[in-house]
């Protein structure tokens, strides 16, 4: 791209980035939405357009389709659809070029002793935490990028977890493990906002990249010999599957994962619940199950903090 189409490109670019706030969006659809407009600009180098004509988004979604998933060709549709309707002010005519199928996989479920053998694998400690952390608590890979210290309440033993899909906040449990760990993994970075900040010292206002979580994931799955088709999402199933395994009702684990429920008033459940100590013990007993992180110690650090 050169640095005429590069300087247009920025300009349409913070301004879609700033129209899909005012529209709205949550962090995590602001950013699928921005990934695939930059995805467009790099393939086709120039500042994305009128320019562009049907037979470009033919060859742009023909090749896309081969290295990535109907998710994500679902998910840079309607990108590019936003960004023509709110930074060219005109529709994007062609919404129907592309119909992902309705394809309705079960994901693959790491059992007790395989996500065991990948976090083994997992040699930086941070990415060994963040997984360790996405497992137990059940929560979404952004919402667990985005915890921050204030969001642990160590009393209640709850994490709150701020707008998650729908732009709705709920509490999950913290198992006393992921509290110690949370504590200990702390130590190593005191961070004043963070849970898990960027490991770039350029960008320590920020939390740590998804795309390096993500392949870290892939080579410990490797490494440990497993080749189920996982990505840190399936943790999150995992989870789930194992609630229900550990004697959890449904009502309660859909509360848990922030599903769709049908009454709104469920939501007050999750405060008041007198099953909520016998999920605290639910949750716990499959957690007891996975080793620890050990958290290098910090130098001149005293117990009390």
């Amino acid at each position: 791209m050169n640095a005429r189409e590069k300087r247009k490109f920025n300009t349409n670019y913070a301004k879609y980035l700033r129209l899909l706030v005012l529209q709205g969006y949550s962090k995590a659809t602001i950013d699928n939405y921005s990934r695939g407009i930059r995805r467009l600009a790099t393939w086709w180098d120039k500042c994305p357009d009128q320019r562009l004509k049907k037979i470009h988004f033919e060859d742009y979604f023909s090749q896309l389709i081969q290295t990535h998933s109907w998710s994500t060709i679902k998910c840079d549709r309607n990108a590019i659809m936003h960004y023509w309707r709110l930074v060219l002010e005109r529709d994007w005519e062609y919404i129907d070029l592309v119909k992902p199928p309705t394809v309705k996989h079960l994901p693959d479920i790491l059992v007790a002793d395989e996500i065991n053998q990948t976090l083994h694998c997992v040699h930086q400690i941070h990415y060994e935490v963040y997984f360790y952390t996405v497992y137990t608590l059940g929560i979404r890979l952004s919402e667990a990028l985005y915890l921050q210290i204030s969001d642990i309440d160590g009393k209640t033993k709850r994490v709150h977890i701020h707008e998650g899909k729908g732009c709705k906040d709920r509490f999950v449990i913290l198992p006393d493990n992921t509290y110690h760990v949370l504590q200990q993994f702390w130590l190593t970075h005191h961070d004043k906002k963070w849970i898990f900040p960027s490991l770039q010292r350029d960008r320590h206002d920020t939390p740590m990249d998804k795309g390096s979580a993500q392949k870290a994931l892939q080579l410990a799955l490797s490494e440990a010999n497993i080749h189920k088709h996982c990505s840190v999402h399936n943790l999150r199933h995992s989870f789930a599957t194992h609630c229900i395994e550990n004697g959890m009702d449904l009502r309660s684990l859909q509360e848990l994962l922030g599903h769709e429920s049908p009454k709104t008033t469920a939501i007050y459940t999750q405060l008041t619940d007198t099953l909520q100590q016998n999920n605290n013990t639910i949750v716990n007993t499959f957690v007891d199950l996975i080793a620890m992180p050990l958290i290098p110690q910090t130098r001149g650090v005293s117990d009390e903090n």
